[in-house]
């Protein structure tokens, strides 16, 4: 089962580049830390203050996404494997919680985020646990 990303979620209800594959991938069973609505929430909050979309539509694009099928894992499961792997990569806390699901379920995340990407895959073991959007 894959791991998303909110990179990837918000491609399902914001038309951007790589949102053909998203959508490819809204098919099969996903899983995720629950902080991806945070993080989706927050990114579309950002959107309406651009004025890029309304605030109506911040609220109906949220719903959609707490309505897709992904499994939502509580971050008491995995606060604390994140914070490890930040400390070994130097990166922050909330991206490593999906690479921390993605090692703790032996898969791997799927994200559109190419500087997490970059980081994640200078790690031998952890690249294997991640995949950019797009990729096979």
């Amino acid at each position: 089962m894959p791991i998303v990303d909110a990179s990837v979620a918000l491609k399902w209800v914001i038309d951007e580049e790589g949102s053909e594959a998203a959508s490819a991938l809204a098919a099969e069973s996903l899983i995720s830390p629950s902080i991806i609505l945070a993080e989706c929430a927050n990114a579309l909050w950002a959107k309406a203050l651009r004025r890029e979309i309304t605030a109506a539509e911040v609220l109906e694009r949220l719903a959609l996404l707490r309505a897709a099928p992904v499994l939502l894992v509580p971050l008491e499961e995995l606060v604390e494997d994140a914070t490890r792997l930040a400390v070994t990569l130097g990166h922050p806390v909330y991206d490593c919680l999906y690479l921390a699901l993605a090692v703790r379920e032996n898969t791997r995340l799927v994200t559109a985020d190419q500087q997490f990407a970059r980081v994640a895959r200078e790690d031998k073991v952890l690249s294997g646990h991640l995949r950019l959007l797009g990729e096979p």
